[in-house]
């Protein structure tokens, strides 16, 4: 019986990898017979794991997605990568999902190996966290979901969205992908009524039922959704913009300019075009020393007047 039992484990694993395995290459994998497996896969289907099979030359066996979730069976590294991850997730932005996220850590953890325990114990005793100036807005977990399967099956989304200010619109929205960037949540979604791509806060939206009808999917507004939303976000909260000619090529100031900083147009092989942003005149000032290039200031007086007043104190402080 035992050894029946190892068998099956062993037969489980080959199973929960993303292929599909003929009857004699897990015949040979085991050790046993092609009816052996035969009779094994009927045991694990009866234990509610729900094996397929196709029949042929090019058939198999493969684990398939059942109405109920079964035991999982995880190798010591994916045991380790749950369990950091359900840590990590209990003290995360989404709403609701802590207190499941602790139940199930106390799960894995109950039935961890000792060995894999005092890893998993070691991470969490000796890794301190940076505590945060403030807590990002949490998302409710059905919210994100709801957005995420839209995503997937390019189906238009309603909602409910409240702006910055407080103004509440009605949006129709052809959603693309969802972007976790520094404490919150967007979605990045093509908006019908403005025919323009936009990027919307998860936490202020609110969904409609139904949602709209399947859409054509288009071409994305950029390769690197992550840059695209973060230099977004951040020119939408600038206080204090300014252009400048920038004497070094593109590439070199976008390896130190970040993308949140502002944007680069080539301008020819020596030269770019950047359009910086800042709260004041006085911080992009201090950025601009961090380029480590020459520049000319396009009709910014305030910029100017602040490179100046900048100056004069560098080299007061050099003597």
């Amino acid at each position: 019986m035992l050894e029946t039992s190892a068998r099956l484990l062993r037969l489980l694993s080959l199973l929960q990898t993303p292929r599909e395995w003929s009857g004699p290459e897990l015949a040979g994998r085991l050790d046993v017979s092609t009816r052996t497996i035969r009779n094994d896969v009927e045991r694990l289907r009866t234990l509610g794991y729900p094996v397929h099979a196709t029949r042929g030359a090019v058939g198999g066996y493969r684990l398939g997605a059942g109405a109920n979730l079964p035991p999982l069976l995880l190798d010591d590294e994916e045991a380790v990568a749950v369990a950091v991850g359900l840590r990590t997730a209990a003290g995360g932005s989404i709403a609701g999902i802590e207190e499941t996220s602790l139940r199930a850590l106390a799960k894995v953890e109950q039935v961890l190996p000792v060995r894999l325990r005092r890893r998993v114990n070691a991470l969490q005793s000796y890794t301190v966290a940076v505590p945060s100036a403030r807590r990002g807005p949490q998302v409710d977990a059905s919210v994100l979901t709801t957005l995420a399967a839209a995503c997937r099956d390019a189906e238009r989304v309603r909602f409910d969205y409240r702006a910055h200010d407080g103004t509440a619109t009605r949006r129709d929205v052809e959603p693309y992908r969802l972007v976790n960037w520094g404490r919150k949540w967007y979605l990045v979604g093509y908006d019908t009524a403005r025919g323009d791509w936009r990027t919307f806060r998860v936490d202020r939206i609110e969904p409609r039922t139904p949602g709209g009808p399947r859409f054509a999917p288009r071409p994305l507004p950029a390769e690197d959704l992550a840059a695209y939303v973060s230099r977004g976000v951040s020119t939408a909260a600038w206080h204090y913009r300014a252009r400048l000619i920038v004497h070094a090529p593109a590439d070199v100031i976008a390896q130190r300019l970040p993308a949140s900083a502002g944007s680069i147009e080539v301008a020819d092989e020596h030269t770019c075009a950047v359009t910086v942003g800042a709260d004041n005149a006085e911080t992009m000032a201090l950025w601009l020393g961090l380029l480590d290039a020459d520049f000319t200031v396009v009709d910014a007086p305030e910029l100017s007047a602040a490179l100046r007043s900048l100056a004069e104190r560098l080299h007061r402080a050099a003597g």
